[in-house]
C-alpha cells in the first residue's frame, strides 16, 4: 500500500507541475483560528512547501483572526483550500452549496474519523462536573467552531435543563477566540472552565493522542496534570479538508493524493499538520456532514 501511494505520488510530481502552472497561478490555504497566527503558520509550513513543490506555483498560507474569515475567503474565492471544522463546513454549505467540496478527513489510530468536545477545568478549582459549574464562567472558542460551541450548545443544555445564555445556568458564557485561547484562559485561571477538542484516545496526561490539548501540551503551554476533564460530548465527525469546487480537477486530485500520502512522505510533518498522533487521511464527502448541517440549521 505504501509503495503504491509513493509511486502514485512520484508520478504526480513528475507530470503535474507544468500542467498546474498553466491552470492556476497560485494556491491559497486558509488556516482556522484556534492558536496564535505564528503557531498556525509553523504547523502548516511543511504542508505548504510540499504543495508548492507539487503544484509548481506559489502556495500561500492565510491566518484570519477567526473562523468566519476562512469561511468567507472560501466563499469569495480568495482562499482555495482549508481544513474546516464540521460546523464551519456546514456554514459554508448553507451559505453557498456550490462553493466548496470535502475531499479528505483525518483518520484516528483506530481508523475512526471522530473526535469529542472536551470540557475541562483546573484540578485545583474543585470543579469535576457540569454541576459544579452552575453560576461560574464557562469559556467557548468561536461561534463557528463545532467542538468549541455548536455541539456543547446542543448537548450541554440537554444535561443542565437550562439555556446557554449567561446567567441562566452558567454565571457567564464567553467567547475567547479559539481553542488555544480557551486552554490558556482555563490554565491561567481567567475562566472557571472551557471546551476544546480532542480525539479522546490515549492518555489525558498527554492531552490525548491528538487535538488542541495535545498541541498545547506539546508546546509547553499547559501541564495536563494540572487540568481535569469535566465533560465529554458524544462523538463528532472530524471536519473535512475542503477545496473550492471551481478549481481544476487535476489540482484537486494532486492535493488529495499528497494529503493521503503525507504520513508516509514525512511523519514529522504529518504529526504537526494533524495536531498529534493519527493514522492519516481518507476520502470523505458531503454525506458525512448532513447531521452537522441539520444541527447548525437548528441553531440558526
Amino acid at each position: 500500500m505504501k509503495k503504491t501511494i509513493a509511486l502514485a505520488l512520484a508520478t504526480t510530481l513528475l507530470s503535474t507541475a507544468a500542467f498546474a502552472q498553466d491552470a492556476i497561478t497560485e494556491f491559497r490555504i486558509g488556516i482556522l483560528g484556534g492558536e496564535n497566527a505564528q503557531d498556525r503558520m509553523t504547523s502548516n509550513e511543511c504542508y505548504r512547501a510540499k504543495a508548492e513543490e507539487l503544484l509548481g506555483v506559489p502556495v500561500k498560507l492565510f491566518t484570519p483572526a477567526d473562523y468566519d474569515g476562512v469561511i468567507q475567503g472560501l466563499l469569495g474565492g480568495s482562499i482555495d483550500m482549508a481544513w474546516l471544522g464540521a460546523s464551519a463546513y456546514a456554514k459554508a454549505y448553507l451559505t453557498d452549496p456550490d462553493a466548496v467540496e470535502p475531499i479528505m478527513v483525518k483518520t484516528n489510530v483506530d481508523k475512526s474519523f471522530g473526535y469529542h468536545s472536551i470540557g475541562f477545568a483546573r484540578k485545583d478549582s474543585g470543579i469535576t462536573s457540569l454541576e459544579d459549574m452552575q453560576g461560574k464562567v464557562f469559556a467557548f472558542g468561536d461561534p463557528n467552531s463545532t467542538s468549541g460551541f455548536l455541539i456543547p450548545a446542543i448537548e450541554i443544555p440537554q444535561e443542565t435543563g437550562a439555556t446557554m445564555a449567561s446567567g441562566d445556568y452558567f454565571g457567564e458564557v464567553k467567547f475567547v477566540g479559539g481553542h488555544e485561547q480557551t486552554i490558556v484562559a482555563v490554565a491561567n485561571g481567567d475562566v472557571d472552565a472551557g471546551v476544546t477538542w480532542a480525539d479522546g484516545m490515549g492518555e489525558w496526561e498527554d492531552g490525548y493522542n491528538s487535538g488542541a490539548l495535545r498541541k498545547a501540551s506539546d508546546a509547553g503551554l499547559v501541564d495536563m496534570n494540572e487540568l481535569v476533564e469535566i465533560w465529554k460530548s458524544k462523538p463528532i465527525p472530524e471536519g473535512p479538508i475542503v477545496l473550492r469546487k471551481d478549481l481544476p480537477e487535476r489540482v484537486k486530485v494532486d492535493i488529495a493524493t499528497m494529503t493521503a500520502s503525507l504520513p508516509y512522505m514525512d511523519a514529522d510533518c504529518a504529526y504537526n499538520f494533524m495536531a498529534g498522533e493519527a493514522l492519516g487521511f481518507q476520502p470523505i464527502d458531503h454525506e458525512a456532514y448532513i447531521s452537522i448541517i441539520e444541527a447548525r440549521k437548528s441553531q440558526m
